[in-house]
C-alpha cells in the first residue's frame, strides 16, 4: 500500500473517530446545529441576486453555528476534550472557554421565530409580499435549518414629501434644513432603516436650532404602495400628540458652573447664594483655583443663545480637554413655571483632578546594533501652574547601554537629560487668534538639555527649544505649527583614538561640527471620521524648514562655512507624507496598506540633512525583513566604521510601501501576512559615495521582504511577533549575493501601522 493511499484511508477514519467523540457527549435527543440553508423562489422579473439575500439572512439568523474546518467543529471537540473545570479560574477553564467553544444544540434553534424575523426583515428592506417558512433536516449527529423564501418584488421610492404647517415655527425650520444630505431619495430601494436614519438626521438638525425637547419619535411616516409599478410614495409629518415643548425652540436663560463639584457634599444648584456673575455666566467657586477667563472660556455660547446640541458637545469637549477636570457633566431644566417653556437653565458640574502628580518609569531595551541597556525617568506635573489651567511639566531621565561584542566592548553609552515645558489650553501669541474649535487649542513652550557620552568616542551636549501650537479643526483633523524650533549640539571630550580619525576622515569631522538647527515645522493629520464604518483612510503630512531666515542675512558660497554663535547652521527643506488605507474584506479580516514618501533637500550651508533629521528604514515598524539602519542608502552596504561612528545611518530621501493582511486565529490570537518594500537615498555622495545617491534608476535599489506574524490582543495591550525574510537586498543584489536565509525576528507593542 502506498503512502498516499494510507493517507486517503487514515484521514476519513480520524475524522470519523473525532466526530464520534463529539456525538457521544451530546445530550440525549439533541443534535449539533450545523447552520442554515435557503431555498429562494422569486418572479423571473426580480433581478435580485440570491447570494445577496442568503448573506443578509445569514447575518440575522440565530443562533450562530459553531466554527468548523472542512465541516469538523474542532472547537466543540476541544471543549469536550478539556472537560468540565472544577472552578471558573485556572488554565483548564481558560483553555475550554477561550480555545474551545460550547456546542450550539438543536434545542436552541427556533425555525418559526427565525422565519418570522426573516419575513419582517425582507419587508422592511422593500421586498413587499415576501414570505418565509422553516423546517429542520437531521444528518447524523448534526441538524440543519432549512428555510423556503418566497421573495417579493423590490419596491423603489417614487417620491418623498413632508406634510407640515408652513406657518408654524417648527414647520419653517424643517423646511430650512438643507436637503443635500437627505437619506430618502427618489429611485432608491425602500429601506425602513433609511427612514429611521432620516428621522434622526432631521432631529439632529432641529437640535442645533433650539428644539431641545424634540425626538425622532415625534415624526410619523406613511408609505403608499398602491402604485402599479412597484414604487412607493413616502410622507413625513409630525405626530398629533407631539408635546408643545417639543415644537418650540428653546433659548438659554442662565448658565451655572460648579468648578469644584464633589459627590461628597454637592452644593444646592437652585440657589444663587455665593455665586458670581462672570462674563455672563454664574459661577459658584469656593476655591478660586482658576482665573475668571479660564473658568468661562470653554463655554461656547452665552445667555440668550438658541439651544444647540453642537454647542453643548463642543463645550463639554473643551471642559474635558483643559486637562484639569476628572469628571464633567451637565443638566438642562425649564426656566420658570409656564405651559409653553421657551427658556432653559444649564448647569455644569466639574470635578477637578488632583493639581499635582509625579510619575516614574523604568524600562530595559535591546538594539539591533548589539547594545542592551536600561532607562529611567521621573516626571512631575502641575496641572494648574498659573491659575489658567497651564500644565507645568518637569522631566528628568537617564539611560545607559553596553554591548557584549568585542569590537564594541569599550563603547558604553550614557544619557542624562531633562526638559521643562509649559502647556497652555489656548493660543498664546503676540496677536489675537479666534478660537471657536470643538477642542481647546494648546500652546507649548519647551526647553531641554541632554548630556550623552559615548565612552570610546565623544561627549554630546544637546540644547532644545520649541514653541508650538496644536489644534483640532474637528475630531478627525489635527494641526501642529511650531514657528520656533531650535536644536543646538556641541561635541567635546573626544577619545584620543577617535580624535585622530577626524583628521583622516573628513566626513567624521563634518559630523562632529557644532551644529545649529533653527527653523519651523508644520504637521497635518487626517483620518476617516467613522473608523468603524468600513474603509479607513489616514494621512499625515509634515513640512520642516531650517536656516531659511538665517540664509537671508548670512549667505555662504560653500557648505559648512556659515556660523551663528560659533555653530554651523543647517539649511534644508524637508517634506514627508504617510498614507494608510484599511480595507475590510470580511468580519475581522482587514487588508491594510501604507505608503511613506519623504524628501529632504539640503542646500547652502549643508550637503546632507542633519543626522537627527535623516530618514531611516528597517526594523519592527518598517521593513521587517531587515534590521533598523542596516539597509541602504541605495545599494550601499555600510561599513562597521560607518555604523559605529556615524550618529545615524539615514538618507535625504525615502520611499516605503507596506501591505499586510490581518485575520483572526483563535480567541485573542490574531495572524498576519505582510510584504514590505522601500529604501533610502542621499542627495550628495559625501557620506556614502555615488552608490547611495538617488538616481532615475531608483526602482532597482528597492529592498523587498515578506513574512508572517502573530499578535496577542489583550484589549489594553497588543503584543506583536513578526518573522520577516528578505527577498531582495539592494546591496547583496549589486554584489551578486542571495539575501534569502536571513530570518529577522521582531517583537513589538502595537500594530506597525
Amino acid at each position: 500500500m502506498t503512502r498516499r493511499s494510507t493517507y486517503i484511508i487514515l484521514i476519513p477514519l480520524m475524522a470519523c473517530v473525532l466526530s464520534c467523540s463529539i456525538q457521544k457527549h451530546l445530550p440525549p435527543g439533541t443534535y449539533l446545529y450545523k447552520g442554515a440553508t435557503y431555498d429562494i423562489k422569486k418572479d423571473p422579473a426580480n433581478k435580485t441576486k440570491d447570494k445577496s439575500i442568503r448573506k443578509q439572512l445569514d447575518a440575522i439568523s440565530a443562533p450562530k453555528p459553531n466554527k468548523s474546518i472542512f465541516g469538523f467543529p474542532f472547537r466543540v471537540w476541544f471543549w469536550y476534550m478539556v472537560g468540565e473545570p472544577e472552578r471558573e479560574t485556572g488554565l483548564r477553564y481558560w483553555l475550554r472557554n477561550r480555545i474551545g467553544q460550547e456546542p450550539v444544540l438543536s434545542t436552541m434553534v427556533s425555525t418559526k421565530a427565525n422565519a418570522a424575523n426573516f419575513e419582517n426583515y425582507l419587508i422592511n428592506k422593500g421586498y413587499f409580499g415576501s414570505s418565509v417558512s422553516g423546517d429542520t433536516i437531521v444528518k447524523g449527529y448534526k441538524m440543519e435549518a432549512h428555510y423556503k423564501v418566497k421573495l417579493g418584488m423590490p419596491y423603489h421610492i417614487n417620491s418623498f414629501k413632508w406634510i407640515l404647517d408652513s406657518s408654524s415655527e417648527i414647520g419653517r425650520d424643517i423646511y430650512r434644513i438643507p436637503d443635500k444630505n437627505v437619506l430618502v431619495k427618489k429611485g432608491d430601494q425602500f429601506d425602513l432603516d433609511q427612514l429611521k436614519a432620516e428621522r434622526t438626521r432631521v432631529d439632529a438638525a432641529l437640535k442645533n436650532r433650539g428644539y431641545y425637547y424634540f425626538s425622532p419619535d415625534h415624526i410619523k411616516a406613511w408609505v403608499d404602495s398602491t402604485n402599479k409599478n412597484n414604487t412607493v410614495d413616502i410622507f413625513f409629518k409630525l405626530k398629533d400628540e407631539t408635546p408643545v415643548a417639543a415644537v418650540v425652540p428653546q433659548r438659554i436663560n442662565n448658565i451655572i458652573l460648579f468648578p469644584n463639584y464633589t459627590l461628597l457634599v454637592p452644593p444646592p444648584d437652585t440657589s444663587r447664594q455665593g455665586m458670581q456673575l462672570i462674563n455672563g455666566i454664574y459661577v459658584r467657586d469656593t476655591v478660586h483655583a482658576l482665573n475668571d477667563a479660564t473658568l468661562t472660556r470653554p463655554v461656547t455660547y452665552r445667555p440668550g443663545s438658541l439651544y444647540s446640541l453642537r454647542a453643548q458637545n463642543r463645550t463639554l469637549n473643551r471642559f474635558i480637554n483643559t486637562g484639569v477636570y476628572k469628571f464633567v457633566k451637565n443638566r438642562y431644566e425649564i426656566h420658570g413655571d409656564t405651559l409653553v417653556p421657551r427658556w432653559l437653565d444649564v448647569y455644569y458640574y466639574l470635578t477637578p483632578l488632583p493639581r499635582k502628580n509625579i510619575q516614574a518609569e523604568v524600562g530595559a531595551f535591546t538594539k539591533s546594533n548589539s547594545f542592551t541597556g536600561a532607562q529611567a525617568s521621573l516626571t512631575w506635573k502641575n496641572r494648574n501652574a498659573f491659575r489658567g489651567a497651564e500644565h507645568l511639566v518637569v522631566k528628568a531621565y537617564g539611560a545607559f547601554e553596553s554591548s557584549g561584542s568585542d569590537s564594541l566592548m569599550r563603547n558604553n553609552n550614557f544619557r542624562v537629560g531633562g526638559e521643562v515645558s509649559v502647556i497652555f489650553p489656548r493660543f498664546v501669541t503676540p496677536f489675537k487668534v479666534k478660537d471657536s474649535f470643538s477642542f481647546p487649542p494648546k500652546t507649548t513652550m519647551m526647553i531641554g538639555y541632554e548630556w550623552a557620552r559615548r565612552t570610546a568616542l565623544y561627549t554630546k551636549n544637546y540644547f532644545r527649544l520649541q514653541y508650538d501650537f496644536a489644534w483640532r479643526e474637528s475630531a478627525n483633523k489635527q494641526h501642529l505649527l511650531a514657528p520656533v524650533s531650535v536644536t543646538y549640539n556641541l561635541t567635546s571630550a573626544y577619545d584620543p583614538n577617535y580624535k585622530a580619525l577626524l583628521d583622516q576622515i573628513p566626513v567624521l569631522k563634518i559630523a562632529n561640527l557644532p551644529e545649529l538647527i533653527a527653523g519651523s515645522l508644520y504637521s497635518y493629520n487626517y483620518h476617516t471620521p467613522n473608523s468603524r464604518g468600513g474603509n479607513v483612510f489616514y494621512f499625515n503630512g509634515n513640512i520642516d524648514l531650517a536656516g531659511n531666515l538665517i540664509g537671508l542675512f548670512n549667505k555662504v558660497d560653500q557648505a559648512y562655512t556659515g556660523k551663528i554663535s560659533r555653530a554651523y547652521y543647517a539649511q534644508y527643506v524637508k517634506l514627508d507624507v504617510d498614507l494608510r488605507y484599511n480595507m475590510p474584506l470580511a468580519k475581522d479580516i482587514n487588508w491594510v496598506n501604507r505608503l511613506i514618501v519623504g524628501a529632504g533637500i539640503p542646500y547652502g550651508n549643508s550637503l546632507f540633512l542633519p543626522f537627527s533629521k535623516q530618514f531611516i528604514i528597517g526594523g519592527a515598524n518598517s521593513l521587517r525583513g531587515f534590521q533598523v539602519r542596516q539597509i541602504g542608502p541605495g545599494t550601499v552596504q555600510t561599513t562597521p566604521v560607518q555604523r559605529l561612528y556615524y550618529p545615524q545611518i539615514g538618507g535625504d530621501y525615502k520611499l516605503e510601501i507596506n501591505t499586510e493582511l490581518r485575520f483572526p486565529l483563535v480567541a485573542r490570537l490574531k495572524g498576519a501576512t505582510f510584504i514590505d518594500a522601500g529604501n533610502i537615498w542621499t542627495r550628495d555622495p559625501i557620506l556614502y559615495g555615488k552608490e547611495g545617491q538617488l538616481t532615475k534608476q531608483f526602482l532597482k535599489d528597492i529592498a523587498l521582504d515578506a513574512g508572517i506574524g502573530v499578535r496577542i490582543d489583550m484589549t489594553f495591550l497588543l503584543l506583536r511577533f513578526d518573522l520577516g525574510v528578505p527577498l531582495r537586498d539592494p546591496s547583496a543584489a549589486s554584489a551578486g549575493k542571495n539575501p534569502l536565509g536571513n530570518i529577522i525576528y521582531n517583537i513589538a507593542i502595537g500594530y506597525p501601522f
